[in-house]
């Protein structure tokens, strides 16, 4: 690539990401989605509609991603978007670099509703339930989803940015 080929960015504009090979079959199999820009370590990144999560999820199974590695929230910020993060990974016959993915889709702070993968890949139920209990987002579809590391009756989501800590919290009986 010469040094012309290099021009930075103008403030405000973005970068046209290259699709990876991933994204450009997804998109060659009709999957509507968004190729965002590879992570320090060359993993592809796609984004998806929560809408599209399901077919995209089954296809990419589909391609031999059996393994969901990581699943995940995160809080952009006050006011931003929350995350759900899948690293999916196909286990198999090159066990020394197998081939990775991560899908990320973006949800209103209000309303964080996106369906869950568990009939997919069943890693996901303690993974979605921990992001259900520190984000609040909504796996639909999950067949247990409720708080697993906060106390049942807490309020709130605590890894959320804009989160206010209780002054105390009453700890009740165990019995």
């Amino acid at each position: 690539m010469a040094d012309e080929d290099l021009k930075p960015v103008p403030a405000g504009e973005e970068a046209i990401v290259q699709a990876g090979p991933i994204s450009q079959w997804l998109a060659d199999n009709g999957f509507a989605h968004e190729s965002l820009e590879a992570d320090k370590n060359g993993v592809e990144i796609i984004k998806v509609e929560p809408d599209f999560l399901l077919p995209i999820a089954t296809a990419l199974y589909a391609y031999g991603f059996n393994y969901l590695q990581f699943q995940g929230g995160i809080d952009l910020g006050p006011g931003e978007d929350l995350v759900s993060v899948y690293h999916l990974i196909k286990v198999g016959d090159n066990a020394d670099k197998p081939e990775e993915v991560r899908v990320k889709v973006f949800l209103p702070r209000e309303n964080p509703v996106v369906p869950s993968v568990y009939w997919i890949w069943k890693t996901a139920d303690w993974q979605e339930r921990e992001s259900y209990d520190m984000f609040g987002i909504i796996y639909e579809g999950h067949p247990n989803l409720k708080r697993i590391l906060m106390p049942e009756d807490w309020v709130g989501w605590p890894l959320r940015k804009d989160y206010i800590s209780p002054d105390f919290y009453e700890l009740q009986d165990a019995y």
